[in-house]
């Protein structure tokens, strides 16, 4: 039930989205991503939409350190529709470089409201609510949707092993400097609990309000941030 919730507060909020002809149909962004200071990583993503349809796709490689001692790429690739209320996602899915065994998918039946979650060949089949997204296409479902009166963002997420759902309160006007360039910002913050991993995500007011900034801090206060360095928007 509140899954059902969290994920009909989403709808709504997605009801009062920004009409998809205004928004860029090709996007390349660049990240870069720090653990404790240290630069460790690379992310390059893309997005593309083609009259109702859309794909995503990111890249992650390790750099510095992290090169030497773990030198694999992670891709990520989502495809789906785009409708009134956004991103809509039909497929998900998650692979590393050299560990075929850590490999997720998810599988998004809209006519029959089932979410097929695929891990180590077992296949978990789930509700699906109106609004749910994946990791991916959460990122950049924030493009679509208005936030000129919105105190909160609640919806769905997987991330092709599991289904959580999400709560974020929103705060206006942040002022945020990144390699990209400087942006006003609404502020994401999930708001953790004491002993709970929080997440924080800055969205580019000036970009379509895609993500310039996320800070994901884990119960034992390990920071792992992810920094805008490039992107470029085509109509």
């Amino acid at each position: 039930m509140m899954r059902f919730l969290f994920s009909l507060m989403f709808y709504m909020l997605c009801a009062q989205s920004l009409s998809a002809a205004t928004l860029p149909d090709t996007i390349h962004a660049d990240y870069d991503v720090y653990k404790s200071g240290m630069k460790v990583g690379k992310i390059v993503e893309s997005y593309s939409r083609i009259r109702d349809r859309y794909t995503l796709t990111s890249t992650t490689t390790p750099v510095g350190l992290l090169a030497v001692f773990r030198p694999e790429k992670i891709f990520i690739r989502s495809s789906g529709l785009i409708n009134q209320q956004g991103l809509r996602p039909l497929q998900f899915s998650h692979q590393r470089e050299r560990d075929g065994n850590k490999e997720s998918r998810a599988e998004f039946n809209w006519d029959e409201k089932q979410l097929t979650l695929i891990q180590h060949q077992q296949r978990t089949t789930v509700d699906l609510a109106e609004g749910t997204q994946d990791r991916l296409s959460a990122m950049y479902q924030f493009m679509f949707l208005n936030f000129k009166k919105t105190q909160e963002v609640n919806f769905a997420m997987t991330n092709g092993s599991k289904l959580d759902d999400y709560h974020y309160a929103v705060t206006r006007n942040q002022k945020l400097s990144t390699p990209a360039g400087e942006f006003t910002t609404l502020y994401l913050d999930s708001q953790a609990k004491a002993g709970e991993s929080r997440t924080e995500i800055w969205l580019a007011n000036e970009r379509n309000n895609l993500p310039c900034k996320m800070i994901v801090t884990d119960a034992k206060g390990e920071q792992l941030t992810q920094i805008l360095s490039k992107i470029e928007l085509r109509p």
